[in-house]
């Protein structure tokens, strides 16, 4: 449930829409199913399939950091789902573990599709938007980006994930780009990280977007055929056939105790009739 009104005061119309339509096209395994949409007065609601396993963040924070196991897996699934979106010309921009949800099998579907863009190829955008921590230096430069920032953003997400904070963090959002500028080349890798990890990070994390694993001639194929993939599954990735080491127990189809509770929003929020959602 979104509220309209939260909505039009923070002129979000556009992203509401855009995340829709996408949702509406995508079908991949590896991306959340967007049923269908509905309207009233006061809010638009999204019907979206249950990924009752819960969010990959707060099982990062729980457990403090994954093992190379559970990380290539979890890398496997994003890497599937963005040469899906790539394919279809959607520039995703907001990888981060709160968007990564595991389903009953452990499989993870990315979410929140409010940041993602459909661009044609060779097609530049500027708008600035992303996770402080998550955004490449090109945003930050406001130089123009493309399908590139999200191999930056798989490298920063593989290097949380085995470390369970991100490299450049800083005590507020500006000391964060500087460090993210400064760039990670001369950056020393913490112990956790071994040499296949290292290096497939460095590669995704070059500063010049071109030269990003990903970007390269063979495309996403150079992502997976990476030295730290070796033996790696991607044909039973691909067909869900591979066990994920991220698989939870759960009792039934309303099990959703894997997520944090929060209060409900007691007060309603007034009508918002513009009609931007007359299409929901």
């Amino acid at each position: 449930m979104i509220k309209k009104k939260h909505v039009v005061d923070n002129r979000q119309e556009e992203h509401i829409h855009s995340e829709r339509r996408i949702l509406a096209e995508a079908r991949s395994s590896f991306v959340v199913k967007l049923y269908r949409t509905f309207r009233d007065n006061k809010y638009v609601y999204m019907l979206l399939e249950a990924c009752l396993g819960g969010e990959i963040w707060s099982l990062l924070r729980d457990r403090g950091s994954f093992d190379e196991p559970t990380a290539k897996f979890c890398v496997g699934c994003v890497t599937e789902a963005f040469e899906y979106l790539h394919r279809k010309g959607v520039l995703y921009r907001d990888l981060k573990p709160e968007n990564l949800m595991l389903d009953s099998e452990g499989y993870i579907k990315l979410v929140d599709f409010g940041f993602a863009k459909k661009i044609r190829s060779g097609q530049k955008t500027w708008t600035f938007c992303g996770t402080p921590e998550y955004v490449a230096p090109e945003i930050i430069l406001n130089k123009g980006h493309n399908f590139s920032v999200d191999f930056w953003a798989l490298g920063i997400l593989l290097f949380e994930l085995l470390t369970g904070s991100p490299p450049f963090s800083g005590s507020d959002q500006m000391m964060t780009y500087t460090f993210i500028l400064k760039g990670i080349e001369k950056m020393d890798f913490p112990k956790k990280i071994t040499r296949r990890p290292e290096d497939l990070i460095r590669k995704l994390c070059r500063r010049n977007p071109a030269e990003r694993l990903g970007n390269l001639k063979n495309g996403i194929t150079d992502i997976k055929k990476h030295r730290w993939f070796n033996g790696f599954n991607w044909e039973g990735l691909k067909a869900r056939t591979l066990p994920s080491p991220l698989k939870r127990e759960l009792s039934g189809p309303t099990d959703f105790s894997y997520f944090d509770k929060y209060p409900s929003d007691e007060d309603s929020p007034p009508d918002e009739l513009s009609g931007w959602d007359m299409d929901f």
